[in-house]
């Protein structure tokens, strides 16, 4: 069946978030207490996996995760064009901005450029957080991505994670792990995920976290490209869009 997709018809995308303020005791006193409740929430999911119970402050690094407690730091994209994969990332301080400037940029080119969006786990996690946090700036949700109500298997967009489950629920897997099963230089050569927050709020180093999601996104197609038996992409077809 992916064999038959048009892969030029596809938006891959990944988002990078880390939590709305640097520290604990730097968020405002109401969202302080809302995210009191939420950590005891979590602490009791880690008292259930016997990991040792960990203070609000402790786990505030989690708070990314979370578009009510958290914020996106940059957005990569990349579509494919006569063989080669085309990367843009829309990275910066300001969210509302960056926000507008990928919603643009994908009313303009949806329906024409690309009918689809993929993502690792964007069911999940990518879509409903960026309409999250659209709606939350006081943007409007662009057409392609307008899930508003819709069950989840009305989205019709691309999850390379669920492609991978065939029907599994139970199965997660990580984006590491399936580039090593299929071969695929690692993304996580330089920080993972979970360095995201300090190296946003500590070295402010931006510009690394743009790169570390190109790759995410130049994996992901990749991995789809193998979903669909086809050969990975030579490095040399690799272009990035300042």
């Amino acid at each position: 069946m992916l064999e038959k997709v048009n892969i030029e018809n596809i938006l891959f995308l990944d988002i990078e978030t880390v939590p709305m303020v640097a520290g604990y005791n730097e968020l405002p006193e109401n969202f302080r207490k809302l995210w009191d409740r939420k950590a005891e929430i979590l602490s009791m999911n880690d008292r259930r996996t016997e990991k040792e119970p960990a203070s609000p402050e402790e786990i505030f690094m989690r708070a990314g995760i979370y578009a009510e407690f958290g914020k996106i730091v940059c957005i990569s994209t990349g579509i494919i064009r006569n063989q080669s994969v085309w990367l843009k990332s829309f990275f910066g301080d300001n969210e509302k901005q960056l926000l507008t400037d990928f919603s643009e940029m994908l009313s303009k080119a949806s329906g024409k450029k690309f009918q689809f969006l993929c993502a690792h786990n964007g069911k999940e996690f990518d879509y409903p957080y960026m309409i999250r946090r659209m709606l939350i700036n006081g943007l409007p949700i662009p057409v392609l991505l307008d899930l508003i109500g819709k069950k989840p298997w009305e989205v019709n967009h691309f999850d390379t994670m669920e492609l991978w489950k065939f029907g599994d629920y139970k199965n997660f897997t990580s984006l590491e792990l399936l580039a090593a099963v299929f071969g695929i230089p690692s993304p996580k050569d330089d920080i993972r995920g979970s360095d995201i927050a300090r190296v946003y709020w500590e070295e402010k180093n931006l510009d690394r976290i743009a790169t570390y999601c190109q790759k995410d996104v130049l994996t992901i197609v990749n991995l789809f490209l193998k979903f669909q038996g086809k050969e990975l992409l030579d490095e040399s077809s690799i272009q990035i869009i300042n």
